[in-house]
């Protein structure tokens, strides 16, 4: 499989933007995190959580084309197959079924730390340990909080047999982990 390091080389060539990288670095920790509650392969979902924007810069303007050029980047690039299809599929525009454990959690996952990070943001101390699961679970019952972050796709996190407080309490902990590097 291919490296971490070779991922992080294809995704510098591909995506310019500081704030893009720092949300897929988020969604690469937080699919870890899911990998190892669900006993999968923690590389693999965590790339695909690395990469599943890789076209955002290429596709920002054309919606329709998003997942599905990243996910020819990727086949071209000799990442799985697996891997490729839930890069397509979390964007719920194709209306692709979500067939593997990893592309529901993608496509869950992908919403969820844009939630986390606006629950941060709205902290004075603007840090991920000045919030916890309840607050986050207040926050996702407003509407005009974190419009971005679509509930929706949050609340398939039951596809993967979490609740909404589990799916959340696993993301804030690993995004935790990472917290320096996302400035947070």
């Amino acid at each position: 499989m291919i490296s971490r390091a070779e991922a992080l080389l294809l995704l510098k060539k591909n995506v310019q933007n500081n704030n893009l990288l720092k949300h897929m670095y988020a969604v690469e920790i937080v699919m870890r995190a899911l990998a190892r509650h669900f006993g999968e392969d923690q590389d693999l979902w965590g790339l695909a959580g690395l990469l599943h924007d890789i076209d955002y810069d290429q596709t920002k303007d054309d919606f329709p084309q998003h997942g599905l050029i990243g996910g020819k980047v990727l086949e071209d690039a000799g990442f799985p197959a697996e891997l490729v299809y839930a890069v397509k599929s979390h964007n719920w525009y194709h209306g692709l079924a979500r067939t593997s454990l990893m592309a529901k959690a993608l496509y869950a996952t992908d919403p969820l730390t844009g939630l986390i990070v606006a629950g941060a943001l709205i902290r004075p101390e603007k840090r991920l340990e000045a919030i916890d699961v309840p607050f986050l679970l207040n926050r996702f019952q407003e509407k005009s909080f974190a419009r971005g972050a679509n509930r929706e796709l949050i609340a398939s996190c039951g596809e993967m047999g979490l609740s909404l407080e589990e799916f959340i309490g696993i993301g804030l902990i690993a995004m935790r982990e990472i917290h320096e590097e996302l400035g947070l």
